[in-house]
């Protein structure tokens, strides 16, 4: 019997229904599954007709109810629950159907269920999706990588419930294989630095600058007016205005100073090094989670070291500085995670077009910001770019608020205020706009003890020396 639901979505958690209840909305009609009747009874209650959204408890009413060639998205927790809800979806689809991954599965997890899945003629996705449950009700950038063709079956409705920035959808195909979870988790990475430099910010504007939470609020609220336009920074004035609803003051104030992680940004760090690519302000973004998580320790630590009193500087001052430094060090993450990007399509076959991902981040997502646009003109003008920092116009925008970013990492270093997401990116910038580094001294040391060989900058060759 014909299905008569366009797309089917497995999991109806918070993401899931948000997102097929988005489907509905704009115009496709949609059928959930969940092992949980509760959560298929609530998507049926907010979904009104049935003609538009439905949903079964049972594998094969939830396959069945749907059109040929079957779509069908996973929004369900990475890992073996992924696989396992593949397993049950095999005895009831027909070569030829679509399954999308859209949680945040690692990559090459991806590249082994396309393998396993195109042997039975099914075809299979990754698909990052971000902005979180608002992003998958309102519109989320969406990052599709699996078949070229099997895709203008799904091109449609993606692009009709993804965000829209100026018209134009935020989602497109992004490349074969694993290309769209690999994108999706460099996007992460790339959230937890901007997370860990907007963090030390503000803790720099509040110990040094004296700012209180009204003035922070407003700061962050005039940033997200102008070059700094983001969603992290808008979402950053309206937390410092949040009163506590359990105690008096503001909310901010009370949230324990542990941040935890799903592990993606650990990923791309972990992949990064694969490669050989340095995302320096990525890494110790995930390095500051996992000092946070040693709150007893560091507080025994505290009481057992002086510290600097820290020297206030004037808040005009102060705020100047930081909207500078902050400006650069995003500048700098960007550069880092689609430096990786860029080396990982060339290394995994991806065919990655950086202006197009640059394109679809610019609403929707959690990363979203002004910036992304002249970075997508970058990319556009200049497709071989190897890293934004070459590109004439971020020349331009990081000469203009550098030297913002030295003077706060001295004064912090000074003070004893920890800023190592603004200091490892401009220890980046200033490593790799160098033309000379003391790598030089390494090889000697390494041929030294263990003959491992150096080259000349006066000659071709590999050299060893007999060291006296």
């Amino acid at each position: 019997m014909e299905g008569k639901y366009d797309f089917g979505l497995v999991g109806l958690g918070v993401m899931g229904r948000n997102f097929i209840l988005n489907v509905a909305d704009n115009g496709f009609s949609a059928f959930g599954h969940d092992l949980d009747a509760e959560k298929v009874n609530a998507l049926k209650e907010e979904g009104g007709s049935e003609a538009k959204v439905n949903a079964s408890t049972s594998i094969k009413t939830f396959v069945q109810e749907l059109k040929q060639p079957r779509k069908i998205m996973l929004l369900v927790p990475a890992g073996k629950i992924v696989d396992a809800v593949i397993e049950s979806l095999l005895p009831h689809v027909d070569s030829g159907d679509i399954i999308i991954d859209g949680g945040n599965s690692f990559f090459t997890d991806t590249d082994r269920r396309e393998a396993y899945l195109q042997e039975k003629g099914i075809n299979f996705f990754g698909a990052g999706v971000s902005g979180g449950a608002k992003g998958a009700r309102r519109g989320p950038s969406i990052m599709p990588g699996g078949s070229k063709s099997a895709y203008q079956h799904i091109k449609p409705i993606f692009e009709a419930v993804s965000a829209k920035y100026k018209g134009e959808p935020c989602v497109a195909y992004l490349g074969p294989k694993s290309s769209g979870n690999y994108v999706k988790m460099v996007h992460n990475g790339i959230e937890y630095g901007l997370m860990q430099l907007t963090s030390e910010i503000y803790d720099i504007l509040k110990k040094a600058g004296g700012l209180d939470n009204d003035e922070l609020h407003e700061a962050f609220a005039e940033w997200n007016e102008g070059r700094l336009q983001s969603f992290l920074v808008e979402i950053t004035s309206e937390i410092f205005e949040q009163e506590d609803d359990l105690a008096d003051g503001r909310l901010v104030d009370k949230i324990l100073d542990k941040a935890k992680q799903k592990g993606t940004g650990k990923w791309t760090s972990q992949n990064a090094m694969d490669l050989g690519i340095p995302v320096p302000s990525i890494d110790i973004a995930v390095s500051m989670r996992q000092i946070s998580a040693l709150k007893e320790e560091r507080v025994h630590a505290d009481g057992l070291y002086d510290r600097p009193k820290v020297e206030q500087l004037p808040k005009a001052e102060i705020k100047k500085l930081a909207e500078e430094a902050l400006y650069f060090s995003f500048i700098i993450t960007y550069a880092q995670g689609l430096h990786q990007l860029a080396d990982a399509s060339e290394e995994y076959g991806y065919e990655l077009d950086l202006t197009t991902i640059s394109k679809i981040w610019r609403a929707g997502c959690i990363i979203r910001a002004g910036l992304l646009a002249d970075i997508a003109e970058a990319f556009y003008a200049n497709a071989d770019l190897p890293n934004l920092l070459i590109s004439p116009t971020f020349v331009e925008k990081v000469q203009q608020t550098v030297g913002s970013a030295r003077i706060l990492v001295s004064f912090a270093a000074k003070n004893g205020i920890p800023l190592p997401g603004l200091s490892n990116s401009l220890t980046y910038f200033d490593a790799y706009t160098s033309s000379r580094l003391p790598l030089n001294l390494i090889q000697g040391q390494r041929d030294y003890f263990g003959s491992h060989t150096y080259e000349r900058l006066d000659r071709e060759g590999i050299f060893h020396t007999e060291w006296e």
